[in-house]
């Protein structure tokens, strides 16, 4: 039964929190900007084999992965973090949605699911790259200035 998870299973959300070390990257909503996790929330996996661990969806020459300097994956693992909590609950798979401006980030599968590089990863909390922008903290004098 999913209908009630430990709290020790989220991540803090980081509108909750004002401090962000120097060293930690934010991660925010393309769209509306709020935001949703930090690098320290993303998991880690192997890479795959790529699109040979795709051979029983039958990609095509021309859809096959290149490695020609571009990322094979093209998502973030994340851990749970505690504003997905809602759509967690009560069911195995579907979307994460913006809490703010609910468009469309990734989806979750406690199952799991495949990274584009070949990896399975579960369970899956999968953002997409395309939907979130990486926010770095420089320090300047005795000011921080966010890059974008």
């Amino acid at each position: 039964e999913l209908q009630d998870l430990p709290r020790e299973v989220f991540a803090v959300d980081p509108t909750s929190i004002c401090q962000t070390s120097n060293t930690e990257v934010l991660y925010r909503c393309r769209k509306c900007r709020r935001a949703l996790f930090r690098s320290s929330s993303i998991l880690s996996h192997e890479e795959g084999t790529g699109p040979t661990a795709f051979a029983h969806k039958r990609v095509t020459d021309s859809a096959r992965l290149s490695s020609d300097g571009r990322e094979k994956c093209t998502s973030y693992f994340t851990e749970p973090v505690q504003w997905m909590e809602p759509a967690l609950l009560g069911v195995m798979e579907g979307q994460l949605l913006c809490p703010k401006c609910t468009s469309k980030l990734g989806s979750f599968s406690w199952r799991g699911e495949q990274c584009s590089c070949g990896r399975w990863v579960t369970p899956a909390f999968q953002i997409h790259k395309s939907r979130v922008d990486e926010v770095r903290m420089l320090p300047v004098g005795n000011f921080q200035a966010a890059m974008t």
